[in-house]
């Protein structure tokens, strides 16, 4: 699924994507709202799960998880070579290289492959940074997620209608 992390509604506050409908989604975000709770598959498939997600993961200074998971997704589109070098080479500047703005954490091991490889990248490049992210958020944000007061004040609001 392509993904801009630039969507308008990923960025736009979560109070306000809650509201009522947004133009953007094509579904009433608050009827969504109950099967986020099903799995992290779930949240991440829907367009206001991830933008309600991404601001309970902002309030947690851990916002360049999703970011990069988006972009991952977003890259494993990409059907020309130099589409894929340019936003390889983004993707590594932002979230990957040492000191990044927006760096990840991940292991060495991951992130000295992913160096090496970077001059000449694949559409698998990022599979297993993507893959160690995914565990990060599923295993650790995504509980936490659950019983934020992010999440339990959308599901009073689609129950409350």
């Amino acid at each position: 699924m392509a993904i801009k992390t630039t969507d308008y509604c990923s960025v736009m506050d979560v109070h306000a994507l809650f509201k009522g409908r947004c133009c953007c989604f094509p579904k009433d975000p608050l009827e969504e709202a109950e099967t986020w709770g099903e799995s992290v598959d779930k949240l991440l498939g829907c367009k206001s799960g991830q933008a309600a997600f991404r601001e309970f993961l902002k309030s947690e200074y851990s916002e360049e998880n999703i970011l990069f998971w988006l972009a991952c997704e977003e890259y494993k589109n990409i059907k020309t070579l130099p589409e894929m070098i340019s936003s390889a080479n983004r993707i590594y500047s932002e979230f990957v290289k040492c000191e990044a703005p927006k760096q990840i954490n991940i292991d060495c091991g991951t992130r000295e492959s992913i160096t090496r490889n970077i001059s000449q990248p694949s559409l698998t490049s990022f599979d297993t940074a993507q893959k160690l992210i995914y565990s990060l958020m599923a295993r650790d944000c995504y509980p936490r997620f659950l019983k934020s007061d992010i999440y339990q004040d959308v599901l009073r609001r689609a129950n409350a209608r």
